[in-house]
């Protein structure tokens, strides 16, 4: 990967509907090029697939939480299929910690909340933690290499 391929992802991330044609002005290369060089970061393994960034709270899901979850290891593989086919589910990780499991989660109401919370603890003692807002929303990782990441910053302060 080198600093082109960087900066396309930086792009996709963005927006992936960014057109080919955009992104081969701002990269200096054909539109050709360009499609090619995301064919490989798709074939890497860079790119995992494209969605859209779909507003919860338009959608009526006004109450987001974070749950924490007491898992013991012996429970994973009844645990994983479960939480894999809960809709409300935005994502889940295994953490260090008291607790083993972090799941973010999306609901219309708090008695759905409830509901959900109430089903997890036939696999451990939970922790719940309700947003109130969210001051930064989902985005992508920084595909730059940090020398360049430095001169971004160098210039925005610049510009401050």
């Amino acid at each position: 990967m080198d600093n082109i391929d960087r900066r396309i992802l930086t792009l996709l991330q963005r927006n992936a509907r960014t057109p080919l044609k955009v992104i081969a002005e701002q990269v200096f290369l054909s539109s050709p090029a360009v499609s090619a060089r995301i064919e490989r970061l798709e074939q890497a393994g860079y790119i995992l697939g494209y969605q859209a960034q779909v507003s919860s709270m338009a959608m009526g899901y006004l109450v987001k939480a974070f749950i924490n979850l007491e898992l013991e290891p012996a429970q994973k593989p009844e645990f994983y299929p479960y939480i894999e086919a809960c809709p409300n589910v935005m994502e889940c990780c295994c953490v260090t910690g008291d607790y083993s499991m972090l799941i973010k989660v999306a609901f219309r109401t708090t008695q759905e909340l409830d509901q959900f919370i109430n089903q997890l603890h036939r696999f451990g003692r939970t922790r719940t933690q309700i947003v109130f807002s969210t001051s930064v929303e989902h985005r992508g990782i920084p595909a730059i290499e940090s020398s360049e990441e430095e001169e971004e910053a160098a210039k925005g302060a610049h510009h401050a």
